[in-house]
């Protein structure tokens, strides 16, 4: 990276340089996001790229630009601790920008939309390197910008009741999955961020709510055989309590982020049904906090 010219953009708010040709200053902040270097990463190539996109700067080139992106989501995957994370994880964030542009401004055909919506669930429920903080290199956060990713694609109009229903399932199957991390960076909120987009849409009905919040509480019980608990509670029970707890708070407590799609002054049709469902399944991870009293001699 050209540190120095980079700076100037950062420093021009964002403006796009008019001495380099477009699609090579971007070929270099696209090769930026897998950068272990998190001033490149973090602080450079996103921003930017994000900036141009919320212009319209790549409105013309918008497809191209996101099946270009999208590509970065299968650098590397599959291992569980290496560098090719960072692709990953900010190629996710930048192709939840297209998605952003286009839910802003309506300027995609369905067919870009579903095509990256499958490569998104597609990276997402095989992602292995879970890690958020990585020393000397920063934020990995792969679950976390997933979790965005599935957030932006529950807003668009182009993906439907069972587009929706599908997202939920990803959910599911990211926070029950086995793995050895427990999530711990925020990555809880973020996801129920994502669910509670999916919700606000008032496209799942309440019987499909309750049998998804029914299988993660499933997947959350302590073992039967007593002899089986000493592995017990796995981090994907802890990550899927977490997760449970944080949907249920913010949807008891409300959402009002700028973007009014969480917005509870219109709550969800289904937040009664949904707070129920999430009350009778939280109580399975820990089930002897809520044992009915022993009656008084």
């Amino acid at each position: 990276m050209r540190r120095g010219f980079w700076q100037q953009v950062l420093d021009s708010d964002m403006a796009v340089p008019v001495e380099r040709p477009l699609n090579e200053l971007t070929a270099e902040l696209v090769t930026m996001l897998g950068s272990v270097n998190p001033v490149e990463r973090d602080q450079t190539a996103y921003p930017v790229l994000a900036s141009w996109l919320a212009e319209g700067v790549y409105d013309d080139l918008l497809i191209s630009f996101g099946d270009s992106v999208a590509q970065g989501l299968v650098v590397g995957l599959g291992e569980v601790d290496g560098d090719g994370v960072f692709r990953r994880s900010f190629s996710a964030l930048a192709l939840a920008e297209c998605i952003a542009r286009d839910n802003a401004v309506h300027i995609l055909p369905v067919d870009a939309v579903v095509n990256w919506a499958e490569r998104a669930v597609s990276w997402f429920t095989r992602e292995q390197d879970l890690r958020g903080w990585v020393a000397d290199k920063g934020w990995a956060h792969a679950v976390a910008h997933g979790a965005d990713l599935i957030a932006v694609l529950a807003a668009s109009r182009h993906l439907q009741q069972l587009h929706l229903g599908v997202l939920l399932d990803v959910i599911a199957e990211r926070v029950v999955a086995s793995t050895p991390t427990v999530l711990v960076d925020g990555e809880d909120d973020r996801l129920a961020t994502a669910a509670l987009t999916v919700v606000h849409r008032n496209l799942v009905d309440a019987d499909q709510l309750d049998l998804w919040v029914d299988r993660m509480g499933q997947a959350m019980e302590p073992p039967s055989d007593p002899a089986s608990r000493h592995t017990w509670p796995t981090p994907a029970n802890k990550n899927t309590s977490a997760f449970l707890r944080a949907l249920h708070a913010h949807l008891a407590a409300g959402m009002n982020p700028t973007d009014a799609t969480l917005s509870f002054t219109a709550p969800p049709e289904c937040r009664s049904d949904l707070l129920l469902a999430l009350l009778g399944n939280i109580p399975r991870f820990t089930p002897w906090l809520y044992s009915a009293p022993s009656p008084s001699a």
